[in-house]
């Protein structure tokens, strides 16, 4: 039964992301604030929201091996696996996108998490050190738009919704999602961090190890189903920039928040191994980058087969 709610935790979490996601686009929208800002700041924290609660359940929880497990997994799936499947459906064009800066800034921010997590904890100070990181990143984010679209040069930009708006969606509507997202993210939380936590005991693995595996594969699974979808119609080429967003956001946002909320204790094998394989997967984008090659079945093969090797490697 320990699965099935770890699996029924899942889904509550997932379902209750998407209605937060949708509730918050649309009430924003709907008080004036502005596509861009939305974009660049609901929709990024929305979207990270499942990750984010199960990181802080599980510092209440004093199981921070579940809550840094999770996103060091997240981060190494969104490369091997969120990019390596779709590729072996079709050829994913990258190539055509420049996500030159953003890749820099996500390397960066690798560099600045493992140079923190070095120091045995994730505390206050690291917390407020990767907030006002990701403040500088979102702000710098929202200049260069502005500019761009102020230059002419980004018209395209400004007839895009943002994930989730609907201009119809009823006022009813909005505060359902609303409270859906916020009552469901909290308890899919707490049961996919319970049941995480029973299953780690069941089979005798550090929790980290369950993070790293079970919760960081279940998290990406939306990402990785969105990019499925979007090979098979060949609409895949912007996965590139989404995992490197995403990557971004899990270490700067997730981990700063739940280190402010409580100390989260770095677990010894994470800095002998795992945090290196997240840094490794992150270098692995550099032909796709700055090389501008296309991530085609050969690189689907690889990326896909480095993930099964790494799991089986955890698990072992």
């Amino acid at each position: 039964m320990v699965f099935v709610y770890a699996a029924l935790g899942l889904v509550i979490l997932l379902l209750a992301g998407d209605a937060l996601v949708k509730g918050a686009v649309n009430l924003s929208l709907r008080v004036g604030i502005p596509a861009l800002i939305v974009s660049l700041t609901i929709v990024a924290f929305g979207t990270s929201a499942p990750e984010l609660l199960i990181s802080i359940q599980a510092a209440m929880r004093d199981v921070p091996g579940i809550a840094l497990g999770n996103v060091v997994g997240s981060n190494t799936a969104n490369v091997l696996l969120v990019l390596g499947i779709p590729a072996l459906i079709a050829v994913m064009h990258t190539a055509e996108h420049d996500t030159r800066k953003s890749y820099w800034i996500m390397l960066g921010s690798t560099v600045l998490f493992i140079a923190l997590a070095l120091r045995g904890v994730f505390d206050w100070i690291a917390g407020l050190v990767l907030l006002g990181v990701l403040a500088v990143i979102l702000l710098d984010s929202t200049r260069d738009a502005l500019r761009h679209r102020s230059n002419g040069k980004a018209a395209a930009i400004d007839e895009e919704e943002p994930e989730g708006a609907d201009p119809d969606m009823p006022w009813w509507k909005i505060i359902l999602f609303l409270v859906l997202g916020l009552v469901g993210l909290p308890l899919g939380a707490d049961l996919l961090v319970d049941s995480a936590t029973v299953i780690a005991e069941m089979f005798g693995v550090p929790d980290t190890v369950i993070g790293l595996t079970l919760v960081a594969l279940g998290t990406s699974l939306p990402e990785l189903a969105t990019t499925v979808m979007a090979a098979i119609r060949r609409q895949a080429d912007v996965a590139l920039g989404n995992v490197i967003g995403s990557n971004m956001f899990n270490l700067l946002a997730i981990i700063g928040i739940a280190a402010l909320i409580k100390p989260l204790p770095v677990d010894p094998e994470l800095l002998k191994f795992d945090i290196w394989v997240m840094l490794a997967a992150s270098l692995l984008l550099i032909p796709f980058v700055l090389l501008k090659q296309n991530i085609g079945r050969v690189w689907g093969v690889v990326l896909s087969a480095l993930y099964v090797g790494y799991v089986t490697l955890v698990i072992i």
